[in-house]
């Protein structure tokens, strides 16, 4: 099967809703996690603008291990107790950071970030992993970012089941 992104249109909203529709499309029938992240992480990085990683961490028991991502090497393991990808993990709640540098213990695994959004997976309540956004420019995700990539996030969960 071939897939191609096509251009998003209209209000960020509007946006977030095809992307997510794409999303929903290229998991559906699919239920391998490491492939659908794999896709997922590829069709966000290149079809949101300002982003110099997007990939997934899994949680495998005690910290998070890197899975599938856009960009550059990153940090392979992440405790839950560090970081913006910690904090998301360990409150199951969405951190939407507009200055990393501002949030006590960052992790600079690429030191071009300055702003970060990560989304937690989790399904019945369990830490599956979080889905995370880094960009190079200060304050890159507001609050229709974060529904968007929220409403993305439970895409992947769904193909989870």
């Amino acid at each position: 099967m071939s897939f191609t992104s096509q251009m998003l249109t209209g209000s960020k909203p509007e946006q977030y809703a095809q992307l997510t529709a794409q999303a929903r499309a290229l998991l559906a029938g699919e239920p391998d996690r490491i492939a659908n992240a794999a896709n997922l992480a590829a069709l966000v990085y290149h079809s949101l603008p300002d982003l110099n990683w997007a990939g997934f961490y899994f949680f495998d028991g005690t910290e998070l291990v890197v899975g599938p991502f856009q960009g550059l090497p990153a940090c392979v393991r992440i405790p839950l107790d560090k970081g913006v990808c910690g904090a998301a993990a360990r409150t199951l709640q969405t951190q939407r950071v507009e200055d990393v540098d501002a949030f006590p213990g960052h992790i600079a695994c690429d030191s071009a970030s300055r702003s970060e959004l990560v989304v937690p997976l989790s399904t019945n309540g369990q830490l599956v992993g979080v889905l995370d956004l880094d960009s190079p420019k200060l304050a890159r995700f507001d609050e229709e970012d974060q529904r968007g990539l929220e409403s993305i996030a439970a895409v992947f969960v769904e193909s989870l089941t």
